[in-house]
């Protein structure tokens, strides 16, 4: 199953020094029966895209409170044979066991530069956005307007270098 781990920089990092990545909590996301069930229309790729969404978006409260994090949102799409759905905590929501290698990924997403500002915004106001704030809302959207770009696996210590 495809499944996206929400990340940040500094975990990809790691990931690339060490060629392990390990899902905060285990949590991951990935288009689930539920996922599928709360869309009333959308393929397959849609319903990816909008899972991805949502590890984007955990992201963000990966961010939260570190002044010292790179203000960027990463997600890792990965492929893993088991996961443990959770729809009691989101449609999208799974948990996976262990770390993953770098086979298993199918793609890095990042956000470019130009998305930082937008991205600490976003991620001081996450937890006030899902609260209903109407401004929180109006700063998650400015941050979730940036296109996520995406990297193949082996493209990742370059994209890390370059940053």
């Amino acid at each position: 199953m495809r499944v996206y781990i929400p990340a940040t920089v500094a975990m990809l990092r790691e990931f690339a020094d060490t060629g392990e990545l390990t899902a905060v909590g285990g949590t991951a996301f990935a288009l689930t029966p539920a996922l599928r069930e709360s869309y009333a229309a959308g393929d397959t790729e849609e319903l990816e895209y909008a899972a991805m969404l949502d590890a984007a978006r955990a992201s963000l409260r990966l961010l939260a409170g570190d002044e010292k994090a790179e203000p960027r949102r990463a997600v890792v799409s990965v492929d893993v044979d088991e996961v443990k759905l959770r729809p009691d905590l989101d449609f999208s929501v799974v948990k996976i066991s262990g770390p993953v290698t770098l086979k298993a990924v199918a793609a890095v997403h990042l956000d470019t530069a130009e998305a930082e500002d937008d991205v600490r915004a976003a991620a001081e106001v996450v937890d006030a956005a899902d609260l209903g704030d109407p401004d929180a809302e109006f700063a998650l959207g400015s941050a979730e307007d940036h296109e996520l770009a995406w990297y193949a696996p082996q493209e990742l210590p370059f994209v890390l270098e370059l940053m």
